[in-house]
């Protein structure tokens, strides 16, 4: 008897966890592969943005809101001027009659989010902002299931918690190093400055999701281009005029500053396409490594300390995003059929799909005129 009964039990731990129909062959897929590479690129831009920023923050060159100011800038240029060439419904002048507010939201949030973090640092200690700026993820999954309707399992959360216990270990190997940098001279207003920036970041990643896989990534990286830049610049003349002013120009701090806006404009237009494939909170789990990558960096660059824990915290991440990945969300909502995307290779599956569909209904026509007498 104990047999059935142990079987009824895993039975319903695995439907709850939600793998009751997958085998490894099912998990460790080539879809699979594909999105953690795909998300150790993201954290290899970002670690270019880090490095760049500690060359520069030992040029005594403080200027935030222009590196923001550049990346959006660039999206500006190219986005914003791909859009402004479309014509149809979607057209750029039909979004800002419609939808302006909207967008107009998700860049103050994107800004201010990138200028919190940046500005925490002033105040709280490199540690609190490692172990504070994973707050993005719960925060995130919050708002995706009462926006988006999207729902997690159970593995889904364990997978979260792998994840930032790999956190914990890298902050244990950055303390035993003696990395403990930063500021301490208001510790209180630099953890709710990292706190504040979690929750701006969750709300512009759930918007971003939202706009990719409903829209389309030009219109989302066109309109953050477009309002990005006149947000980021208002703040630059009122905040960092005299900073810019400065700056000792030469060819070594204009390389930085190319390297820098290069790697966040990659990174904002590599990450929607990631974000629709997976999710904005499973691309949030694969960032937490761009931390590990900058320290890997930071061993020959800036010679810190190596510690194993370093190598244990990457694994223990990555098996967290393996474990979220492994298992898709759900949505409550119906599904909706999609406008018209600009991705080709989203339009190419769209006809393959059509093309099987007639397939399939010839097929099926063919053997009910083969069935009748």
């Amino acid at each position: 008897m104990e047999g059935p009964v142990e079987e009824r039990l895993c039975g319903k731990m695995k439907i709850g966890c939600g793998l009751h129909r997958y085998n490894l062959r099912d998990v460790f897929t080539w879809s699979l592969l594909k999105t953690i590479l795909m998300g150790q690129v993201l954290s290899l831009l970002i670690c270019g943005t880090a490095v760049s920023c500690e060359y520069l923050t030992r040029a005594k060159v403080e200027t935030p809101m222009l590196q923001s100011f550049l990346n959006y800038g660039l999206l500006l240029f190219t986005y914003t001027t791909h859009l402004s060439t479309r014509t149809g419904d979607r057209n750029i002048l039909q979004i800002l009659k419609t939808n302006w507010w909207k967008y107009l939201g998700m860049a103050i949030a994107d800004v201010e989010a990138n200028y919190a973090v940046v500005k925490a640092y002033q105040f709280t200690t490199l540690t609190s902002i490692q172990l504070l700026d994973c707050f993005v993820i719960p925060v995130l999954m919050l708002l995706s299931w009462f926006f988006l309707k999207t729902r997690y399992r159970v593995v889904h959360f364990v997978a979260v918690a792998v994840c930032l216990l790999g956190v914990g270990a890298m902050v244990g190997a950055d303390i035993l190093a003696g990395r403990d940098q930063g500021s301490t001279s208001d510790v209180l207003l630099g953890d709710g400055l990292v706190l504040l920036s979690a929750v701006l970041y969750a709300i512009s990643n759930m918007c971003q999701e939202h706009t990719v896989k409903n829209l389309s990534r030009v219109e989302f990286l066109g309109m953050m281009g477009l309002f990005g830049t006149l947000i980021s610049g208002v703040q630059l003349v009122v905040l960092e005029t005299r900073a810019i002013g400065e700056i000792k120009w030469d060819v070594h701090i204009s390389m930085l500053f190319v390297v820098y806006t290069l790697c966040m404009y990659a990174l904002y237009s590599f990450m929607p396409i990631v974000v629709k494939m997976t999710s904005a909170t499973a691309v949030n789990l694969s960032l937490l490594t761009a931390d590990l990558f900058s320290l890997f960096c930071g061993l020959f660059l800036f010679m810190y300390k190596f510690s194993a824990l370093y190598i244990i915290s990457f694994v223990v991440i990555t098996v967290g995003f393996i474990m979220f990945n492994a298992v898709p969300t759900y949505s409550a909502l119906p599904e909706e059929p999609a406008e018209a995307s600009d991705d080709p290779m989203a339009q190419s599956s769209s006809d393959h799909l059509l093309l099987s569909a007639d397939s399939d209904t010839q097929r099926t026509e063919t053997l009910t005129a083969n069935d009748t007498p």
